[in-house]
């Protein structure tokens, strides 16, 4: 990867019409994982469309290595791998004849291709099914043959929109371990509305809410701003109401007679609360919820 390589986001706006998708957007993505967090309909499609340059912002500008990449054209492209939201694999193309087509529509050369397309089945782990059509393929199995295809170009530039959706336990533990074993020489901007996700897989997180960024910043540091601040707690239905109405409220459970609930806030004196390590969901509850400290 060229040294100093950045992607920087300044003032991006998106409007639909009288929708604004995107408001302001401002970041500077450097080596790493960065994980783009938001609810559905928060704008992370618009972004990374714009970022792919598949649509273009209504206003602001993206500048890779500090130049504009509407105006890099196909060089930029070739810096770029993307896997978008509705990826769909051609179902009677075997794995290896699809990454050939795709490699195709990339521009590289047949000799290139020839040597690549074992190399990538390989990095994902799909070797033994080479030449086993896409059809057959789990929903696991088609989101790794998505990040093949995206890393047929040996991209410096991974984006992948919610790629970790309809995944098992299992595939995403796997999908977690292929993302982290590139994130040396790349920049990889992931988007998800699953919190587990971004702490398994990134370490950093852009927050977005509404087309505005509302967070930036390192994972771990995030969380440790709610240290001290997350507790677990049995209480009665009507002592649940109160907490509910007073405190975000992480996750709640039957626990005998009682709930158990888990929330982040000051504790309540008149109740056995125990202090919890906080995660990034903690964090994320208690940013996006207003808080009724």
């Amino acid at each position: 990867m060229e040294s100093g390589m950045e992607l920087q986001a300044e003032h991006l706006c998106k409007s639909y019409g009288k929708k604004e998708a995107l408001r302001d957007v401002n970041f500077k993505l450097e080596q790493g994982v960065y994980g783009l967090l938001g609810e559905n309909g928060a704008g992370k499609s618009t972004l990374m469309r714009i970022l792919t340059t598949v649509d273009f912002p209504s206003g602001g500008s993206v500048f890779c290595g500090g130049k504009n990449i509407f105006q890099m054209d196909e060089y930029y492209r070739g810096l770029i791998g993307y896997m978008p939201q509705d990826y769909s694999v051609y179902p009677g193309f075997t794995a290896t004849d699809f990454l050939n087509y795709m490699g195709t529509l990339k521009g590289i050369p047949a000799d290139r291709l020839k040597a690549k397309i074992p190399e990538v089945l390989e990095f994902v782990n799909l070797s033994d099914v080479a030449n086993k059509k896409v059809r057959t393929f789990s929903g696991g199995m088609k989101r790794r043959i998505g990040i093949a295809q995206a890393i047929l170009n040996d991209p410096e530039i991974l984006i992948l929109d919610e790629p970790t959706a309809g995944l098992d336990p299992k595939e995403r533990i796997r999908f977690s371990n292929i993302l982290s074993n590139m994130a040396k020489e790349k920049i990889i901007l992931l988007s998800t509305h699953i919190v587990s996700d971004i702490e398994a897989i990134a370490n950093q997180l852009i927050m977005i809410n509404r087309g505005e960024i509302t967070e930036t910043g390192n994972v771990d540091d995030l969380v440790q701003r709610v240290a001290g601040k997350v507790w677990e707690a049995t209480v009665t239905q009507d002592m649940m109401n109160y907490v509910n109405a007073e405190r975000a409220v992480i996750h709640i459970k039957q626990a005998g007679k009682g709930i158990q609930v888990r929330f982040v806030g000051e504790p309540f004196s008149d109740t056995l609360c125990k202090p919890v390590i906080p995660t990034l969901e903690d964090y994320y509850i208690y940013v996006n919820e207003n808080k009724k400290e």
